[in-house]
């Protein structure tokens, strides 16, 4: 079996539905481990711009799971009893399969991704995870908002967030690229970007930090109205 990763992004316009999403933040703790065959779990707020930015965004929430194959993965997060009702009270919703071509770091003590997939010849989705020193909080925040502009505004990105399990202290980046040569060309090219990866380097501003690369194996749902996938063939 191929380990399959989800991404499921629900969107919620009624504030009634926003309040019940905040509270599925505790709630759903209990609820998730009972799922049959799912893995590794995290439930994730976002942040506001492109997701990046530190104050919350109360519309959008996340789930991140893996699991032994694509096939409980599409099952389970459409008829699991915990995310049918986040699809119950969502505006839209929309899940990605991923399945890991590299990864390498920790997220919260454990190695959560195993390398299955190493053909990256066509989109890739790159996934960042960091917990962050308290004591660079303000470092560390004050360089966001020139790098979501600038993720924001380039034309290669198919899909782009920021997520997290914390408000600040738990910053969780995801996007879509159309290849592995735009991903590493926004990511090298001189700018707020290359440098906030230079400051945390030579300053050592995260506690636990991890990387990861992805296939996209399939999708469900819509995001904006449409998928965010849609000129990529056979992702359905």
């Amino acid at each position: 079996m191929t380990q399959t990763t989800s991404i499921s992004f629900f969107r919620f316009d009624r504030w009634q539905d926003r309040l019940w999403a905040l509270s599925m933040m505790g709630a759903a703790r209990f609820a998730l481990p009972r799922v049959p065959g799912i893995e590794f779990w995290k439930l994730c707020g976002s942040g506001s711009g492109a997701g990046f930015r530190p104050v919350p965004n109360p519309r959008v929430f996340a789930i991140l799971a893996t699991w032994p194959d694509l096939e409980t993965a599409r099952k389970q997060t459409q008829s699991s009893a915990v995310f049918g009702k986040y699809l119950a009270h969502a505006s839209e919703s929309w899940s990605v399969f991923l399945s890991a071509s590299s990864a390498r770091g920790n997220w919260s003590g454990t190695e959560p991704f195993t390398v299955s997939n190493t053909d990256t010849s066509g989109p890739i989705a790159a996934l960042t995870r960091a917990s962050i020193k308290p004591s660079i909080l303000n470092r560390f925040w004050g360089r966001v908002p020139d790098i979501d502009d600038i993720i924001g505004n380039d034309p290669n990105v198919m899909f782009k967030i920021g997520i997290g399990e914390a408000p600040l202290l738990n910053q969780v980046t995801f996007s879509i690229w159309p290849d592995a040569h735009s991903m590493a060309e926004f990511a090298r090219k001189d700018g707020p970007h290359a440098r906030a990866i230079k400051a945390v380097r030579d300053g050592a501003w995260f506690r636990e930090e991890l990387y990861a690369r992805f296939s996209i194996v399939g999708e469900c749902g819509t995001w904006g109205g449409q998928s965010p996938l849609r000129h990529i063939e056979g992702t359905t």
